[in-house]
């Protein structure tokens, strides 16, 4: 997507919601044309320019899409890890929910062509989109399948305690044993 029309079409939008002035939105333009940002709603998050609210309600007019903001939401983790790590993330989408036959995705860019077709190789469902922001939808995917580093070692951690607990108990009882003969 051309990011130079995405966003005249973005700064329009806010400006019929009343969010940004038509100065507001032609100097956002030219600032993101000087900035070294690659994305429009990444330049208008960093800078501070509008608030994520009002930037998902701009998206969900502009792609006609309800919009989710996937920031704290507790995803299915079966749900979530039915798809490639990497199909989720170069895509920049994440499955929300199913409902009946119909699988829910929040997506960066729902508009994008490829998009129904790729999601073929992996269901069958009716899909249905939703829109929400790249970087928070990239950063919960990756909390889905990245481990924390302590994962492991709290693993093996506990089972070696569990293993003392139980040893303990088994000696005490010897013990107990021992003490009524």
């Amino acid at each position: 997507m051309d990011q130079k029309t995405f966003a005249q079409g973005l700064t329009s939008i806010l400006v019929k919601q009343s969010v940004i002035s038509e100065q507001e939105a032609e100097d956002l333009q030219k600032g993101f044309a000087r900035s070294s940002h690659d994305w429009f709603v990444e330049f208008l998050l960093e800078e501070a320019f509008v608030d994520k609210e009002n930037i998902l309600k701009a998206l969900s007019t502009y792609y006609q899409v309800p919009f989710f903001d996937v920031e704290g939401h507790f995803f299915d983790h079966l749900l979530v890890r039915d798809f490639p790590k990497g199909f989720l993330l170069r895509h920049n989408m994440i499955p929300m929910e199913i409902d009946e036959d119909i699988l829910v995705f929040v997506v960066a860019d729902p508009s994008n062509p490829s998009l129904l077709s790729d999601l073929r190789k992996y269901t069958d469902d009716d899909i249905q989109f939703y829109v929400g922001i790249a970087r928070d939808i990239e950063d919960a995917v990756k909390e889905y399948y990245d481990k924390s580093l302590t994962d492991d070692y709290d693993l093996v951690e506990d089972l070696e305690s569990e293993d003392e607990e139980h040893e303990d108990l088994k000696e005490a009882e010897e013990e107990g044993d021992e003490d009524v003969e």
